[in-house]
C-alpha cells in the first residue's frame, strides 16, 4: 500500500466522521477511500518513524486500514475524531510489529547459540518413558482449559504464531488474546506444578 500524498490538514467534524465510518461499516468503498485519503499520510508518518524499514511501514499501513475497515462500527465519536482514531490504530500496529521483530530476532539469536540436535544420541528407555509421561500430563492439563484459552496456547506453541497473528486469525482483540494466553499459562503452571 503506497502512502497518499500529504494534503492540507482538515479539522475533525465528529458527526461527519461518524457518518463516514458508518458508510465504511456498511461496505462503502468510496467511504473507505475517503478515510484513506484523509488519514493515510498522517498514519504513514507515524509508522514510518517507528519502524526500521519502509517496507515494514507500508505493510503496517495496510494492516491499519484493514483494521479500520473491520472496526468501523467500533468508532466512538465521544472519544475524538477520525484522524486520532486511525493514527492510534496505526501506532498500535507499528508497536506490535516492533515487538514481533524483536521477538523473532531474539529467537533467531538464541537458536544460533544452541548446538544442533544430535540424532546419534541414544535415548534410554527411562528417558523415553519420562518424555511420554510428560506429554500425557501436558495433554491432560490442556484438556482442562477453556476452549478459547486452549486455542491460544495451541496456536502459539504448535503453530508458532505470535499473539498478534493469533488475534488476526481468530478475530479477537489483541488484549483478549494476551489475557487468554496469560490465564492459560498460569493454569497450566499450577496444574503441572502440583504434579
Amino acid at each position: 500500500m503506497v502512502p497518499p500524498p500529504l494534503t492540507a490538514q482538515r479539522t475533525s467534524d465528529v458527526p461527519a466522521d461518524r457518518d463516514l465510518l458508518q458508510q465504511v461499516a456498511l461496505g462503502s468503498g468510496a467511504a473507505m477511500r475517503a478515510v484513506y485519503s484523509r488519514c493515510g499520510a498522517k498514519a504513514f508518518a507515524v509508522v514510518v518513524r517507528l519502524l526500521p524499514t519502509r517496507a515494514d511501514a507500508e505493510e503496517v499501513l495496510q494492516e491499519t486500514f484493514l483494521e479500520v475497515w473491520r472496526r468501523a462500527r467500533d468508532f466512538d465519536p465521544g472519544r475524538g475524531g477520525l484522524e486520532p482514531w486511525v493514527t492510534t490504530i496505526a501506532r498500535t500496529r507499528a508497536i506490535d510489529r516492533l515487538r514481533s521483530l524483536g521477538t523473532a530476532a531474539r529467537v533467531a539469536e538464541g537458536a544460533a547459540h544452541q548446538p544442533p540436535p544430535s540424532s546419534a544420541t541414544p535415548v534410554s528407555p527411562d528417558d523415553a518413558t519420562s518424555h511420554g509421561q510428560d506429554r500425557a500430563r501436558v495433554r491432560a492439563a490442556m484438556v482442562t482449559l477453556p476452549s478459547e484459552q486452549r486455542e491460544v496456547v495451541e496456536l502459539a506453541y504448535f503453530e508458532g504464531l505470535s499473539q498478534r497473528e493469533i488475534a488476526e486469525r481468530t478475530g479477537d482483540p489483541l488484549g483478549t488474546v494476551k489475557t487468554r494466553a496469560r490465564l492459560a499459562l498460569e493454569k497450566l503452571a499450577d496444574l503441572l506444578g502440583r504434579e
